[in-house]
């Protein structure tokens, strides 16, 4: 032990991954816990004006049960299954029946639209379809290869009810032979460019994601410790970094109706059902901040708080301390390649502005265009050292994608940082979106950062607009805080601030106020369509 190392550098130098040979998501997540505590509560379902528990025992017979009927339908492993439910007890289920029987997750959000929903069940070659009366409406013709459609509200034309399936099916254990390589999951990228790609993983994705969930939410496994998120569990944020991390630590998930993200709400549920842990992404955070005085007028009682998404930014860091009562862990990685780098306070790792340092088990660089490391302090492209568990093992039907994706031992992320002379990382934005003027490259994070603390913005996205003297000019396209008119002196005004804050070539010289951000399902900015 060196007199002077941290904590967290104790931790990242003692850290080795075991994985096992055999190895499945359900067990982890569910099944082992229940051989363990049957009785204890995995999930709290709305009921009533309160939560009613789902116990451990109950969540596993009922995933066997569905395993069994899939199975007696004629799926089988290897084949895929399309996932469209909002959170619930049923798509929790799904899920590990999906993963116990060897078959391949396909989770859909519930934004999705008609021909998002078309593309990926029809690139995916899914099987089956699992999904509710909201789902079927968005069905406008299955695809050739869906042999199987399951309702969760009911048989209903060509569709067989959920309830009535696992009512006639056994709920004994099914003999599971997987290994950490074998697909699990195939989660679709969010398509900010070009279409979405088919992230396939391997079982042995959710063992960094629960080292990455201890990191982040230190301590976690408490007596009263409940974990909840407005994510949608098809998203890896809702699922990976919240749902089957935490069910594996027997903590419970707390799971909310369908419905449009309310901040006044999300702070009245934090109360209603005790919540003590939290994944919020940054743009959820940045709606909350609207509230006044949350904490007084709520009553709620957090106890960790996890960020991830896009860069979370000095000023909801330090609103989130001050609002929320603890610190904002925030996070990195993306759906190929999640959860490498984070912040852990309880550790000494947490830094305003700065995403985290490298999470334990992960090594995380920045590479220069010669894909050498980048010196402190110079913009870079984030790569993390191959091999790591937590990679996906390919995209689906896209051997040239999976290729360029990984080079000379590194998965290339096409995002964009500095490091600092401390190791914390500095996220800037896509490599699409850095913005080229007078012949400097700007992250827009930085920018739309500074513009968050002006008290008249509420949300914010930074782009480039072309311009034939500077290349580009930094356009801001703005939601102001309610009750805030738009103004010609107003957008003066907000210039000023930007300009003397930071570089003269980094303040918009364009200002547009609209009424809201164009979002993907997974809450993240869609540049490209205010670029166009």
């Amino acid at each position: 032990m060196r007199a002077h190392d941290t904590e967290y550098e104790r931790q990242r130098r003692a850290f080795r991954w075991t994985v096992p040979d055999r190895y499945n998501m359900a067990v982890h997540a569910c099944d082992a816990v229940a051989a363990r505590t049957p009785d204890s509560p995995a999930l709290f379902l709305p009921a009533g004006d309160g939560f009613a528990p789902v116990s451990y025992g109950a969540l596993s017979a009922l995933s066997n049960r569905f395993a069994h009927a899939l199975l007696a339908h004629g799926i089988r492993a290897g084949d895929r299954v399309g996932i469209l439910l909002p959170q619930s007890l049923e798509v929790l289920a799904t899920h590990l029946a999906v993963y116990k029987m060897g078959a391949i997750a396909v989770p859909l959000a519930g934004a999705f639209g008609v021909e998002a929903i078309a593309y990926r069940l029809a690139d995916s070659g899914a099987k089956a379809l699992v999904t509710d009366d909201a789902g079927l409406a968005k069905l406008a013709e299955p695809p050739p290869d869906l042999e199987l459609l399951v309702n969760v509200g009911g048989a209903r034309d060509s569709a067989l009810g959920f309830t009535d399936l696992v009512d006639a099916a056994s709920d004994r254990a099914l003999e599971i032979t997987s290994g950490p390589d074998d697909p699990a999951l195939m989660i679709y990228t969010s398509g900010t460019t070009g279409q979405p790609k088919g992230a396939l993983h391997g079982h042995r994705v959710l063992l960094p994601h629960v080292s990455g969930v201890t990191f982040t939410h230190s301590g976690i496994g408490l007596p009263g410790d409940r974990m909840w998120t407005p994510s949608d569990w098809a998203w890896a944020g809702g699922l990976l970094n919240t749902v089957l991390p935490a069910l594996a630590l027997g903590v419970p998930v707390v799971a909310q109706p369908r419905g449009k993200f309310d901040p006044e709400a999300a702070f009245a549920l934090l109360k209603r059902a005790q919540v003590r842990n939290v994944f919020i992404p940054p743009t959820a955070l940045r709606m909350m901040r609207s509230v006044p005085e949350p904490r007084a007028r709520f009553g709620f009682a957090l106890r960790t708080v996890g960020s991830a998404g896009e860069a979370l930014g000095a000023e909801t860091f330090e609103w989130g301390r001050a609002a929320l009562g603890v610190p904002v862990n925030e996070f990195y990685g993306q759906t190929e390649c999640n959860y490498v780098i984070g912040s852990a306070a309880a550790l000494g790792v947490a830094k305003a502005g700065a995403t985290g340092k490298a999470v334990p088990g992960h090594e995380v660089a920045v590479l220069g265009p010669d894909g050498t490391e980048a010196p402190p302090g110079v913009m870079g492209q984030i790569a993390v050292r191959t091999p790591d568990p937590v990679m996906f093992l390919r995209y689906w039907n896209r051997p040239e994608a999976t290729e360029q994706k990984v080079k000379d031992g590194w998965l290339l992320t096409g995002d964009l940082a500095t490091k600092d002379e401390e190791g914390y990382f500095h996220f800037l934005g896509r490599d699409d979106d850095v913005i080229t003027s007078a012949g400097y490259r700007i992250g827009p994070a930085e920018i739309e950062d500074v513009l968050l603390r002006h008290p008249a913005v509420a949300m914010v996205a930074a782009v480039g607009k072309k311009d034939p003297l500077r290349t580009e000019i930094v356009k801001a396209v703005i939601v102001p805080m309610p009750g805030v008119e738009p103004t010609p002196e107003l957008e003066a005004d907000i210039r000023d601030f930007v300009r003397t804050r930071l570089a003269a070539y980094e303040y918009p010289r364009e200002i547009a106020f609209v009424d809201e951000l164009p979002l993907t399902t997974t809450g993240k900015v869609i540049r490209r369509l205010l670029r166009d």
